[in-house]
């Protein structure tokens, strides 16, 4: 079931994760491994305090906040936060926002630029980035909470409509539809391994019968493999490609089992430190729930109480 300490916990559990891998962020997996990040940081690449998250939160705070006024999914509102934090640096841990990714920027300069929201999303193949997945859970607990863990015979088109304001390429569209069935089958109280599997099984059977998507169904064929999950850790990617950033952060949550090392090993794995560890953290947050996070994490963390009440509202809209 979904609970109100379930959404904030997934909420909280992502935005940790940002804030541990901002001050590392582009750092490579050599430099971390000679100091690795083990605690929250200051300073670093963004010269940001300790406990600030980045875009990636922002955003996902956009978008739940969206829903959580509307009561529904709206994609020109949701454009429309986005413009906010874009122009005017609302949804920000501090004064100011920072590190929005190019696709995320053109897709918002569209939407300023007056063009529809279903036409703002690149739809080039050099624009999948992890810009969406990094957003797209508030979208995976609404629509759980509204049909189900089997959402997708339903509405699985807004999973894809809600990348698409940014990315709107079928590879980000599918790597969002997995990752948000991965989220609905784990708040249904699944195992992670049979969640996987469920998450997995539905995107074939979706993707293989239609022409827009098949072909690009065999970007995520590594997940499939039975021993993906023994993968050493030189064959995980970390950079920004979305597909590099859903294997990362399944890797990282099939090879932990408690919150701490999930999102250690995902910010320790180098490059696009907060958004795989955003992505790994969200769920992280789904499975081991608000008591799993450390304390003092999140006593760093900027804004938590403004965090939770985001959470609270946007629960309070879809029960």
């Amino acid at each position: 079931m979904l609970s109100l300490k379930t959404v904030q916990s997934m909420l909280l559990g992502s935005a940790v994760a940002d804030a541990l891998g901002v001050p590392v962020e582009f750092k490579s997996r050599a430099e971390l491994k000679k100091n690795p990040v083990t605690d929250m940081r200051e300073f670093g690449t963004w010269r940001q305090p300790a406990g600030t998250w980045s875009d990636d939160t922002s955003l996902t705070v956009a978008t739940m906040e969206s829903i959580a006024r509307l009561g529904r999914i709206d994609y020109y509102d949701i454009l429309n936060n986005f413009a906010r934090w874009y122009t005017q640096d609302e949804f920000v841990a501090g004064e100011r926002g920072f590190d929005c990714g190019n696709t995320t920027a053109a897709g918002i300069q569209r939407f300023l630029h007056k063009i529809p929201p279903a036409f703002c999303g690149m739809t080039d193949a050099n624009s999948n980035g992890n810009g969406s997945i990094m957003r797209i859970l508030p979208v995976a607990a609404y629509l759980y909470k509204t049909h189900g863990k089997d959402f997708y015979d339903k509405e699985f088109k807004i999973v894809h409509d809600v990348s698409a304001l940014t990315h709107a390429h079928p590879r980000s569209l599918i790597g969002c539809a997995i990752y948000c069935m991965f989220a609905a089958h784990l708040l249904d109280g699944e195992k992670i391994s049979d969640a996987l599997s469920a998450a997995l099984s539905t995107a074939e059977k979706y993707y293989i019968v239609d022409e827009k998507f098949a072909g690009e169904l065999q970007y995520y064929s590594r997940l499939y493999q039975p021993d993906f999950a023994s993968l050493p850790e030189n064959e995980i990617n970390s950079g920004g490609y979305v597909v590099d950033t859903l294997e990362a952060a399944v890797w990282c949550v099939l090879n932990t089992d408690n919150y701490r090392d999930l999102v250690l090993k995902a910010v320790n794995l180098g490059r696009d430190t907060d958004t795989t560890a955003t992505v790994a953290g969200g769920i992280g947050g789904i499975l081991y729930g608000e008591e799993g996070i450390p304390a003092e994490w999140i006593a760093t963390l900027k804004k938590a109480d403004y965090l939770r009440n985001i959470a609270a509202n946007f629960f309070d809209a879809i029960v």
